[in-house]
């Protein structure tokens, strides 16, 4: 049996909404005709924004999904903290825009954040409970 079976479920939900946010980048700088960087372009900026986003949060968050289920965290613990990683980057995908800080935007950051708070106080607490 996988050690980490939970974790590798969210892992590959989240690879598929990257495969997403690339796809999006990718058919921008067809359309604009930019190879690298964003030419000015602020559609491709905004795509682009929102797949580094992605990138810069969850492979931490899955590193902690995976290091507390391998410490042995309860399944609905690693269940909660996919799940608010799951939503949360979608709805911070959603609600990123390029001139305002919208609800979906603040919601999915704090979900997001809420999902690593919770893999931290878990993987804490059973460190110094032993």
């Amino acid at each position: 049996m996988n050690a980490v079976l939970i974790t590798s479920i969210y892992a590959a939900v989240l690879a598929l909404i990257m495969i997403a946010l690339s796809s999006h980048v990718s058919m921008q700088r067809g359309k604009a005709n930019v190879s690298i960087l964003d030419g000015g372009n602020a559609e491709l900026q905004l795509r682009i924004r929102r797949h580094g986003n992605f990138i810069e949060n969850v492979p931490l968050a899955l590193l902690l999904m995976a290091l507390a289920e391998l410490d042995g965290v309860g399944h609905n613990w690693i269940h909660a903290a996919g799940l608010l990683l799951v939503v949360g980057r979608i709805l911070h995908a959603l609600g990123l825009s390029a001139n305002k800080a919208t609800p979906l935007r603040m919601v999915g950051g704090v979900l997001s954040t809420l999902s690593v708070l919770l893999m931290v106080g878990n993987i804490l607490y059973i460190a110094f409970a032993k």
